[in-house]
């Protein structure tokens, strides 16, 4: 069986596509673009790995922030912390903002006659993997029907998973950026699988983190199950937590610092509206 889950958007556990011509476009069906994952060695391949198994547990790992844009249902889900959104208001997404403390994966944004009303920010985090996962990938090619052409579906190297630096990446950005949200009373949402989450709350002092999310709360947590139906899988959000600035130094030890003013996030914002950022109706 193989490791490799999902390819280019699709389960491997169906011989029914066109594996060929998913593997030669290399097309991502959740970005409605090319593969961004691509070999350092050869930039011009794609390795299309969205989820993947590992070790004893055969449950799915997503390993590409990406995956997490199916049907953009993470959008849906952060819409009630846009406390001041009122019907009739546009709903734009904006991706890769700058504020202080580092960038925002994206900024959902309500907004009327180009002025913003309301937003909330939403980071993704994913696995980090180590080794590498292109041997895997050709082998589950040839299981496909896909005759690899490089023969490293006989390498022996493989892959693991980067739990812990990838849990202390992420709490140390959310650090830096969650005062910033803190001091113009907005919400920052981190968006990760529950798997990843339940391995942070191990590793990492929760204390001060409610299992009943409040509102008011400055940091959100969205922890998405990855669920097979017919052999496809599927997101669906199962837990949602949230705290403070506090909370956030209290998993880490350390102390937050940073000032913003409220206008300059305003400012960035609407000079990046366009008719391209609005999102279609949720």
């Amino acid at each position: 069986m193989t490791k490799v889950l999902e390819l280019f958007g699709y389960s491997t556990n169906s011989t029914t596509y066109d594996w060929e011509k998913i593997t030669t476009e290399q097309q991502c069906p959740y970005t409605m673009g090319s593969c961004f994952k691509v070999r350092k060695s050869s930039p011009e391949i794609a390795i299309g790995t969205c989820c993947v198994s590992h070790g004893r547990n055969s449950d799915p790992i997503l390993i590409c922030p990406a995956r997490l844009l199916e049907r953009n249902q993470v959008f849906s889900d952060c819409m009630h912390l846009m406390t001041t959104h009122e019907p009739g208001n546009e709903v734009h997404l904006v991706s890769e903002v700058t504020v202080p403390g580092g960038s925002v994966d994206y900024f959902l944004v309500s907004a009327r006659d180009g002025k913003v009303k309301d937003f909330v920010g939403i980071e993704f985090q994913t696995l980090d993997t180590t080794g590498t996962v292109w041997p895997e990938r050709q082998r589950t090619l040839r299981a496909l029907g896909v005759e690899p052409n490089d023969g490293d579906e006989h390498s022996s190297k493989g892959y693991g998973m980067n739990w812990k630096m990838t849990a202390k990446t992420i709490l140390v950005q959310l650090h830096h950026k969650i005062q910033t949200f803190e001091n113009v009373n907005r919400r920052l949402v981190l968006v990760v699988q529950d798997r990843f989450l339940d391995y942070m709350e191990k590793e990492f002092d929760f204390n001060l983190v409610k299992e009943q999310p409040v509102i008011g709360d400055s940091m959100h947590f969205h922890a998405y199950g990855v669920k097979s139906a017919d052999g496809i899988y599927r997101l669906r959000l199962e837990r949602r937590l949230s705290t403070d600035a506090s909370g956030i130094t209290s998993c880490l030890g350390l102390q937050a610092n940073a000032n913003v003013e409220f206008g300059q996030i305003l400012a960035t914002l609407e000079s990046r509206l366009s008719s391209q950022t609005v999102l279609m109706p949720l």
